[in-house]
């Protein structure tokens, strides 16, 4: 894992080596270990190209420098993130006649793309964000990830094209300012988060996942090679016998091969049954005890540590606990925006960063539970969803002058019938899916945002996977290219990267993936039961107590610190003459929104963090 960052353009000035440096010195956080560039020009001196490298060394640690050339220095590669078949691809590429000199994954990139061209992303089973310099082209080639698991963010000024892994180090090329891009302040409202390729900041986007990118000769190609394959229509093949053993089989090489590093390494363990089943798969294979990391609130009734204690006794693990208080949280919310070049999306980040620190302690690299519920399917609305088109045949009048009243004033502990009664009253899909995470709707933002709501736009966002046959499959579509590398992902990376540790996704395995689209929905969602075949798999290997259990999720109790502790700081960076974005909002509907929320009468805590994280980030970045 590592950071990258570099330019290509009609870019004079002789400082660049400086130039790149500073680019490099904004994301050192990526890669402590090691730095290195690479200056170049086109053969008729038009375009410059500089490439910035920083590592985290995981695999190859004595010959692992970047950048990285083949035998005649004409393909340069910089590359973050890890390719778990580099072995067996070596040896397809030795077969073919190439000549290594390392024994990095970085390498097989180099021999990849001389092979295979632009297809070399084909071949790849890992997450990487790349650059590659072919000056026998002269062409810039950058790709992506299938699913986004890293970043790569682009801008293009006067003819030059910047990129990296962090917008940070963007904000450092001479001439580019720090902008706000009001019309993504009308998307973070939608979702919570900015949906892709948008960024908060004005001209800055991102590589969309699954795509690369080819710059020839000034001008910038952008290009799809992959789709997740809930995309398509299910067509019922032969299943195999045992589904259930099969995927587990899946599942286990899938851990396996994220187990190759040259680095102490351990796991995220929540409690939970993904964490659980990756913790219990490594063991399988590790002849030490397995390193796994917990976090948890000083506060008993928010701590889930007990299960987490549970599952690392089961498999005998070297068990770290990390326990946190508000205060322990709270202090780092700026640190951790200016980290994340964004708004902190969930709360749930700060204690993720801060088990990251503590693992950082004994560990490089960990492996984590991510991205099991937007691939097996783990949320509510996964199955709810199905429900929408009955419920709207209800009539109107019982619909909203009954049903949703008298659901709206149950307690906060029925959130979640709440959010189901008032989503599926919703028509229209791509209404329904920020929805479920609690969002705004087009109504009630355009009765909060003071800002002029800007006009169509085209958006990355993909709401209807076109060929899908199932709602299912159409809402985990939805999760996979939106909610999952815009928000979770980018979490994951900014938090464990800000402690210069490299986390890995077993369930994100594109074979994996590819499996269980394969199979039909109800090995997925079967009645109210989600993640069914993972739960049917991990009684071979997990207790009851761990398998029953309701999806949780990393509780912050931000609803009662706002209400009290916590008032004065929310009124303060709202309201204040100091207040940055007080004047985005309607005054009255702003007023009625906190004064509801610390009365108690309505429960505002996902947009009132929204709200603060907003502001958080005009001051660190506008201010």
């Amino acid at each position: 894992m590592c950071g990258i960052a570099g330019f290509i353009g009609p870019f004079r000035n002789s400082d660049s080596i400086n130039i790149l440096r500073s680019m490099s010195a904004a994301i050192t956080h990526r890669g402590p270990d090691d730095d290195g560039f690479l200056e170049a020009a086109t053969r008729d001196g038009r375009y410059q190209i500089g490439l910035a490298h920083r590592r985290l060394s995981i695999i190859d640690l004595s010959t692992g420098h970047q950048p990285m050339g083949n035998e005649d220095g004409s393909i340069q590669v910089i590359f973050n993130g890890e390719i778990y078949n580099f072995h067996s691809l070596r040896d397809e590429l030795i077969a073919l006649g190439h000549h290594f000199a390392t024994n990095s994954d970085t390498e097989t990139i180099v021999h990849a793309y001389e092979q295979w061209g632009e297809r070399c992303v084909e071949y790849f089973r890992g997450m990487f964000a790349f650059a590659v310099w072919d000056s026998h082209k002269e062409c810039l080639f950058l790709a992506r990830d299938r699913f986004g698991k890293k970043p790569l963010f682009l801008c293009e000024t006067h003819g030059i094209l910047l990129f990296a892994s962090e917008i940070k180090a963007i904000l450092t090329f001479p001439g580019i300012k720090a902008e706000v891009d009001t019309a993504a302040v009308w998307d973070y409202f939608a979702y919570r988060y900015v949906p892709a390729p948008a960024t908060l900041f004005r001209g800055i986007r991102k590589l969309m996942p699954g795509c690369y990118a080819i710059w020839e000769k000034g001008v910038l190609t952008e290009k799809n090679y992959y789709h997740p394959p809930d995309r398509e229509v299910f067509v019922d093949t032969s299943i195999p016998a045992d589904p259930v053993g099969a995927f587990l089989e899946v599942l286990d090489q899938a851990v396996n091969i994220r187990m190759i590093a040259d680095v102490p390494f351990g796991a995220f363990l929540s409690g939970g049954i993904d964490s659980s089943a990756v913790v219990g798969l490594m063991s399988r294979h590790s002849v030490q005890p397995v390193k796994t990391f917990s976090v948890g609130f000083s506060e008993a009734s928010y701590s889930e540590l007990g299960y987490a204690k549970t599952i690392a006794q089961q498999f005998k693990t070297d068990h770290h606990e990390l326990v946190v208080s508000q205060e322990h949280l709270m202090q780092h919310l700026p640190d951790l925006v200016r980290f994340r070049d964004a708004p902190v999306a969930e709360p749930s980040d700060i204690p993720i960063y801060l088990l990251a620190k503590e693992a950082r302690k004994t560990a490089k690299m960990v492996l984590t539970g991510e991205g099991s519920d937007e691939f097996l399917g783990g949320y509510p609305k996964h199955v709810y969803e199905r429900y929408a088109g009955w419920y709207q045949t209800i009539p109107g009048f019982m619909r909203h002058g009954l049903l949703e009243p008298l659901v709206q004033a149950l307690p906060y502990r029925f959130r979640r019938a709440k959010t189901a009664i008032v989503n599926l009253g919703l028509e229209r899909f791509e209404e329904r899916m920020p929805r479920w995470f609690g969002a705004l709707s087009d109504t009630e933002r355009t009765h909060l945002i003071a800002l002029s709501q800007p006009a169509d736009r085209a958006s990355g966002v993909q709401f209807d996977s076109p060929s899908a046959n199932s709602a299912l499959r159409r809402i985990l579509y939805f999760d996979q290219t939106s909610w999952l590398p815009d928000n979770l992902l980018e979490r994951g990376d900014r938090m464990t990267m800000a402690a210069s540790l490299e986390a890995r996704m077993p369930f994100m395995d594109h074979e994996l993936a590819a499996f269980v689209s394969s199979l039909p929905d109800k090995y997925r969602v079967r009645g109210h039961t989600t993640k069914w075949i993972l739960r049917e798999a991990m009684k071979r290997l997990l207790p009851p107590t761990i398998l029953e259990r309701p999806k949780v999720g990393f509780r912050v109790p931000v609803n009662e610190w706002f209400q009290g502790s916590m008032r004065e700081y929310l009124y303060e960076h709202l309201k204040s003459s100091t207040s940055l974005t007080k004047e985005y909002y309607q005054p009255a509907a702003l007023e009625k929104i906190l004064t509801d929320h610390v009365t108690g009468r309505q429960n505002h805590e996902k947009l009132l963090w929204s709200m603060l994280n907003l502001e958080i980030w005009h001051r660190q970045y506008l201010k």
